[in-house]
């Protein structure tokens, strides 16, 4: 018995250490074609991709040429976007690994005509991740946007996502989407989501050359814009700056961002808003629905190009309500282009409605589109101003 016993405890971690080898799938670095960014156009009938892969031997400081480019782009087309992928192999000169993909951009052409079979794709890949950021390409396509070169950031690809983060958390106009978020909002009640966008600003011939980031004003830059508004996986429309905006601001993602208002006789003042917090609610009564929207902000002064003595309480208490009612105005008009024009509950209201009474949310969910357009929406907004800076009074020379 003794001996059986430990002839079947060998066996058992001989399996066990036969598992353990973690190593019999691995590939060096040296044999991949490392992809920072990619994108899907719609090109005739087929599907265009276009890949930026790092050229190794620029980035490394200690091998940097002057002669060379920090990456490489490569376009395949396919009935599908798993044939262009498969079909750009035959071009690149190592196998596309795409697990360090920062960005992916979609074409607006492909957009129109809808998404839900690249995000099968994208989620089915096993050798990609869920956790870039998808932008959409406006006025341009996908592959005119991955070839254009950034100064400052080496890769393009980095040039992107950190403008993205950045213009999100100073401005509030753009918002980064995983894959997962966007497969998890085109997924709700009414199938709408919301993606960044991106745009050429200049020549877009000249962003392909080494000149566009040796010159002090590149010819081409990439510059974000508002929002692109989407249903049912198809690009239904944009949303403006000052509409998206709005957007983030209901959505509760504005961490930073600023106002100009104007002065009650000449000049502007300028304020940071340094902190917005939002509350939805809603209501179901008699089976006709109703939402509120609780919208508390706080802002310093930055600038003021006109006399205002801001030592008194009176002068706060009006800069107050103005820069209350001027974003109340805003973003009102906001929710009418969203509910009216578009058509789209991207801010959500369904999933409120069903969170606060799911038995009368399941007696009207049936016509939640015809229900959506006029829905009420009840918008409140208050504004604290929090700091004034030492200069408390401007005093200008009068004419």
């Amino acid at each position: 018995m003794p001996i059986i016993k430990h002839t079947l405890s060998f066996i058992l971690l001989l399996f066990i250490i036969l598992l353990l080898g973690g190593c019999w799938s691995k590939r060096e670095l040296n044999e991949l074609a490392i992809v920072t960014a990619f994108g899907v156009d719609k090109s005739d009938e087929l599907v265009e991709i276009s890949v930026q892969i790092v050229n190794p031997s620029q980035v490394a400081s200690n091998k940097a040429s002057s002669f060379q480019v920090p990456v490489f782009t490569y376009h395949a087309k396919g009935k599908s976007l798993f044939d262009a992928m498969r079909k750009l192999t035959t071009l690149t000169p190592r196998k596309p690994y795409y697990s360090h993909a920062q960005i992916i951009i979609i074409g607006e052409e492909l957009a129109k005509e809808g998404m839900n079979s690249i995000l099968d794709l994208l989620q089915r890949d096993p050798e990609g991740r869920s956790e870039f950021n998808i932008i959409i390409a406006h006025e341009s396509t996908a592959q005119e946007i991955l070839s254009i070169l950034t100064p400052l950031e080496d890769i393009p690809a980095s040039k992107l996502f950190k403008s993205l983060k950045d213009t999100e958390a100073t401005w509030g106009t753009t918002e980064s989407v995983i894959l997962d978020d966007l497969v998890q909002s085109l997924g709700h009640i009414d199938n709408s989501a919301v993606l960044p966008t991106i745009q050429i600003h200049g020549d877009a011939d000249a962003g392909k050359s080494s000149s566009n980031v040796e010159k002090i004003k590149s010819p081409a830059q990439l510059q974000y814009g508002g929002l692109a508004v989407f249903k049912n996986y198809k690009l239904i429309g944009f949303l403006t700056e000052e509409e998206s905006r709005n957007y983030n601001f209901l959505h509760n993602n504005i961490k930073s961002t600023f106002e100009t208002l104007a002065c009650p006789e000449q000049g502007k003042i300028s304020t940071e808003i340094i902190q917005s917090s939002t509350k939805v609610t809603g209501r179901i009564q008699h089976d006709i629905p109703s939402i509120t929207i609780q919208l508390d902000i706080e802002q310093n002064v930055a600038e003021i190009s006109c006399p205002l003595d801001l030592t008194k309480p009176e002068t706060i208490d009006a800069l107050n309500k103005a820069t209350s009612k001027q974003i109340k105005e805003s973003i009102e008009r906001t929710i009418q282009t969203i509910q009216q024009t578009y058509q789209a509950d991207i801010l959500k209201f369904g999933e409120v409605l069903h969170r606060e009474d799911y038995k009368a949310w399941n007696r009207i969910k049936k016509d939640w589109s015809t229900l959506y357009p006029e829905l009420e929406v009840n918008l409140i907004v208050d504004v604290q101003t929090k700091g004034v800076g030492t200069a408390t009074k401007l005093k200008l020379n009068k004419k």
